[in-house]
C-alpha cells in the first residue's frame, strides 16, 4: 500500500467521473481551488523554529535546489534528492521533503525498502502505476522517465537510511473546520470559515500553515476521521472483517512495518493511503505485485476504504 507520489494541479469540482464504474472522490484527490489565495514571495528571509537558517520563499519553492532547514540531523542527500536534474527531474526532496515524510498529496518514503522504492520508479517508467485521474499522475511519470537507473538507486538508498517517525496525527471528529485547497494540492483551514460535518471523508490539514509552506520538516498534519472509523478499521485490518477483506498482517507484517520487499504502511498520511486503495481497485495501478492487491481490495466500499486508512494512519511508523 505504501507506494509513490504524483500530483499536478486540476480544478475542484464535487467527484471526479471517469466512467461508469470509476470515481475519485475529490477529498482525496484535492486539486487546487481557482479561487485558493496565492502565497507572494515578498523576498524577506523566512525562519522555522529551532533552525538557524534563513530561505525566502522562492528558495524554499526551488525544486532544482531544495533547501533543509536541518541539514545535520539527516545524511548528506544525494545529487538527486537535492537537486534533481534539468530539465524534467525535479530534486525528490522537493515533494518528499529532505526527512522523506512528504505532505498529504505525496507519499512517505522515510525507511522504504530500496528495492521497493526502485520497482515502484520502474512502474511509473512503463505505464504500469499511475493515478485513477491521469493528470495527477503526469508529474511523476514525466520525473520517473527522465531518469537514470543509478539515479533511483541513489535516491532508493537516502531515503531507505532515514528513520520513519510520527508525522500525522489523527483525530476522530465529527465536524471539521472548512477548508480550501491551496497551492501544490494542499489543504488549509479557511480562516474564520466556521465548521462543517465531515460526512465520510478524511479532512487532512497542517498542524501550522505557514511552516508547511514553507516545508518545515518538523511540522506535521493533523488528520480528521470519521468518528468509529479508527475501530472499524481495526477489526478490517486486523481480522479481514468476516471475509470483506485479507488482514493486513499477513503481508505487511503484525504491526504493519513492512515484511522484506512488502513496505510498511502505520504511520503514512491516510488520504494518501486512500488513493493507493482506490487507484489498485480501479485499475490505474497495474503492476505484478499490485495482483495480489486486488483481492484485497476487490470488496471494499468507500467506507471501508476510509476507516482501514484511520486505523492504519493512527498506528506508530
Amino acid at each position: 500500500m505504501k507506494m509513490l507520489f504524483g500530483g499536478v494541479l486540476l480544478a475542484l469540482i464535487p467527484a471526479f467521473a471517469l466512467g461508469a464504474d470509476v470515481t475519485a472522490p475529490d477529498w482525496a484527490y484535492p486539486a487546487q481551488d481557482r479561487n485558493a489565495p496565492r502565497a507572494r514571495d515578498d523576498g524577506q528571509p523566512k525562519h522555522v523554529p529551532g533552525s538557524d537558517q534563513s530561505y525566502t520563499a522562492r528558495e524554499v519553492g526551488n525544486f532544482f535546489g531544495v533547501k533543509d532547514w536541518f541539514p545535520n540531523e539527516r545524511p548528506p542527500m544525494p545529487d538527486v534528492v537535492q537537486n534533481g536534474r534539468r530539465p524534467d527531474v525535479r530534486a525528490c526532496a522537493g515533494c518528499h521533503l529532505p526527512n522523506g515524510l512528504g505532505h498529504p498529496e505525496s507519499a512517505d518514503l522515510s525507511g522504504l525498502n530500496p528495492e521497493y522504492f526502485f520497482q515502484q520508479v520502474k512502474d511509473f517508467q512503463s505505464g504500469k502505476r499511475h493515478n485513477v485521474i491521469p493528470a495527477r499522475s503526469n508529474g511523476m511519470v514525466t520525473i520517473a522517465k527522465a531518469l537514470t537507473d543509478d539515479e533511483i538507486k541513489a535516491a532508493a538508498a537516502y531515503f531507505a537510511s532515514l528513520k520513519p517517525t510520527t508525522w500525522v496525527k489523527v483525530q476522530e471528529a465529527a465536524t471539521v473546520p472548512v477548508t480550501y485547497v491551496g497551492g501544490g494540492n494542499m489543504r488549509f483551514v479557511k480562516p474564520d470559515g466556521g465548521t462543517e460535518p465531515i460526512a465520510d471523508r478524511i479532512i487532512e490539514v497542517p498542524q501550522d500553515a505557514e511552516r508547511a509552506e514553507l516545508r518545515d520538516p518538523h511540522s506535521g498534519f493533523i488528520a480528521y476521521v470519521p468518528p468509529g472509523s479508527i475501530k472499524k478499521g481495526e477489526e478490517l485490518v486486523t481480522t479481514g472483517g468476516n471475509g470483506k477483506t485479507i488482514s493486513c498482517s499477513a503481508c505487511h507484517g503484525p504491526d504493519l512495518k513492512g515484511l522484506g520487499n512488502v513496505p510498511a504502511i502505520a504511520g503514512l498520511h491516510p488520504i494518501y493511503i486512500v488513493r493507493q486503495l482506490l487507484d489498485i481497485q480501479q485499475g490505474a495501478r497495474d503492476a505484478t505485485a499490485t495482483q495480489l492487491m486486488k483481492p484485497v481490495v476487490a470488496k471494499l466500499g468507500e467506507d471501508d476504504i476510509v476507516a482501514i486508512a484511520a486505523y492504519v494512519a493512527s498506528r506508530n511508523p
